[in-house]
């Protein structure tokens, strides 16, 4: 027979999910505004909690950042697994490089901490699955033979660079730039 559990055990672990919910969105928002900049302070006040809260669900800076670049890599795997989706990859690959510009323009964080912190096997599965879009392109004569993921990679990563260090956070103007690249890449 198993010892009884505590009786406020089901709502310490209900405060610590709570806490954990409201950290996390709070280092969301506070990491798209400020970027690396951003502080634990900071972070703690926009969660209406204290400091030692955020360090008790985040031990270490970097365990709240791995937990941001997931966040940004579960989005940015399912971006690209829909753009492979469609019907036509040109489309899917325009499209695609849309959202993520819109992305980038909204959120200084997905530029400066995802390519940082995630391991080599989600960046893989990413760029295995953005390869099949650009070889589908390039199978149907829309992109260059030999346009690559890592010239998207280095391309958009030059934009992404240039207009956040120029404070630029105008989606229309990142979507132009996006344009840029694809007609760049076009067969």
């Amino acid at each position: 027979m198993s010892a009884p559990e505590h009786p406020d055990w089901s709502d310490r672990r209900a405060d610590a999910r709570r806490n954990h919910e409201r950290v996390t969105a709070a280092a969301l928002a506070i990491y798209a505004e400020r970027g690396l900049e951003a502080t634990v302070p900071e972070i703690a006040a926009r969660a209406g909690v204290g400091k030692a809260t955020v360090y008790r669900t985040f031990p270490a800076k970097t365990d709240l950042l791995d937990a941001i670049a997931r966040h940004h890599h579960t989005w940015l795997s399912e971006r690209i697994e829909r753009a492979a989706g469609t019907g036509d990859a040109l489309d899917g690959l325009r499209d695609f490089l849309d959202d993520l510009s819109d992305r980038l323009a909204a959120d200084r964080s997905f530029a400066e901490i995802l390519p940082r912190t995630l391991d080599l096997h989600d960046r893989e599965r990413a760029s295995d699955v953005l390869a099949g879009l650009i070889r589908a392109a390039q199978r149907d004569g829309h992109l260059r033979a030999d346009a690559t993921v890592q010239d998207i990679h280095v391309l958009v990563g030059g934009y992404a660079r240039v207009l956040l260090d120029l404070g630029i956070r105008d989606p229309a103007q990142w979507r132009r730039y996006a344009g840029l690249v694809l007609d760049a890449l076009r067969g």
